[in-house]
């Protein structure tokens, strides 16, 4: 009877010990915010020290704190837009590597497409100012190498229809024209 008891005893003394052979691990396993989730934080911060270094290579005590304070963060659960809201209520935008989209700072992400926009709009009507000058002149040029004479208002009226291709003739005449000039 005694080693029908012991033998008992026996197997669940094993049977627990193969239970905590298999829960050990998981229980051992840490869930410790690894250094790649924090400098994934990191980078997207300037370090207050020196100037356009980002947080995750800048080797000074400062930024080595800082690490460590956005380790304690993710640890306790808090999301990247809340790290960067606090490190930009602690030390302000500049810390930001991208600045928030608004108040004056949305001048910052507009001003880029306006410049280019106002560009476009200055350069086609250059080229269109100089296309309508280049137009009067060929008229003038042509005029006179017929013979004509040429008036500012004639050319202004020329040049302000529709330009119609130059004939064979007229091609031919202002080349000679330019030859005789050499």
């Amino acid at each position: 009877m005694f080693d029908f008891l012991r033998m008992k005893h026996l197997r669940f003394v094993m049977l627990l010990l193969g239970f905590l052979l298999l829960v050990t691990p998981a229980l051992a396993q840490d869930n410790a915010i690894t250094d790649d989730e924090v400098n994934e934080v990191a980078k997207e911060l300037y370090c207050p020290v020196c100037e356009s270094t980002p947080l995750d290579v800048c080797p000074t005590l400062a930024c080595a704190d800082w690490r460590e304070l956005i380790r304690q963060q993710l640890s306790e659960g808090k999301t990247e837009g809340e790290i960067f809201d606090y490190f930009a209520r602690q030390y302000g935008d500049s810390v930001l590597a991208s600045p928030p989209k608004q108040g004056f700072s949305l001048i910052l992400w507009l001003f880029p497409v306006l410049a280019v926009v106002l560009g476009g709009v200055f350069f086609s009507r250059f080229m269109q100012s100089l296309r309508a000058s280049a137009a009067g002149k060929d008229v003038e040029q042509v005029m006179r190498m017929k013979g004509k004479t040429v008036s500012s208002s004639s050319i202004q009226a020329i040049s302000t229809t529709p330009s119609q291709p130059l004939s064979k003739d007229d091609y031919k005449v202002q080349l000679e024209e330019e030859l005789r000039n050499r």
